[in-house]
């Protein structure tokens, strides 16, 4: 089994029974407990499930959005920097939910531009910049990651149009396809891409492969991929053959 596959059959599990041992997951998967605990382990360190002190068990609940933002490595500061230079003066830049998305924000401060989001991060990044334009969608608060999610989301995403999407993931899978971890934020990075005439995708080494329950766009739907010299080379060449643009910060 993969590790994109079997990371994506720990997170279902976990849903369904709301907590699981590291021995219950390794029955249900067919694997070593050791390798569920490296799983748990790297999920933990993506912010998808937060491990429970005794037991080895796991919740379901994500990690809070502050707890990632401050492990945030120093590859996503640098990836959020490459991508914002894309941006010039005068965009509209539609940027999605996640860690990255709202770096990605901090380096856009001081540009004359206008931002379009349903993340609370990139309005907390943005709220005092003078030069920022900033457009927030409605939508249910989703408390645990900062984001504004649901049909009133959608709907306003389908009225707006941008210059540049930039969008995160919680893994790409070896074909490309791009993954998410959370049913719910899927329609809204969809809405980002189709909003944007140029689209970017931002992901550090360790979304090669990441985990992902559904699919959102695949690598042809990407203009550009900004990642690191780290990721997966023979992934970043099926981006490549797709017509990506594979930039490095």
């Amino acid at each position: 089994m993969l590790t994109s596959t079997r990371k994506a059959a720990i997170l279902r599990r976990i849903n369904e029974t709301g907590a699981a041992s590291v021995n219950d997951l390794a029955a249900h998967v067919d694997v070593s407990e050791s390798t569920i605990r490296r799983d748990l382990n790297s999920m933990s360190a993506d912010g998808l499930l937060r491990r429970v002190r005794g037991g080895g068990s796991v919740e379901s609940d994500a990690i809070p959005f502050h707890d990632v933002v401050e492990r945030s490595s120093s590859s996503k500061e640098k990836i959020a920097r490459r991508a914002a230079e894309l941006v010039s003066d005068g965009d509209v830049v539609a940027l999605d939910i996640g860690t990255t998305t709202a770096l990605v924000a901090r380096a856009l401060r001081g540009k004359a531009i206008t931002v379009i989001t349903s993340s609370i991060a990139v309005l907390d990044e943005l709220r005092d910049d003078p030069a920022v334009e900033l457009v927030l969608f409605g939508g249910v608060l989703r408390r645990s990651y900062h984001s504004l999610v649901g049909s009133l989301t959608d709907n306003a995403l389908s009225q707006l149009r941008a210059n540049i999407s930039i969008i995160g993931t919680s893994g790409i899978l070896s074909d490309g396809t791009v993954m998410d971890s959370t049913g719910i934020e899927v329609p809204v990075k969809r809405g980002l891409l189709a909003a944007g005439s140029h689209t970017v995708l931002v992901a550090d080494e360790t979304k090669f492969p990441g985990t992902g329950i559904l699919s959102v766009c695949a690598a042809s739907d990407i203009n550009t991929l900004v990642t690191s010299e780290a990721s997966d080379p023979q992934t970043l060449a099926v981006f490549r053959s797709a017509g990506s643009e594979v930039l490095f910060p």
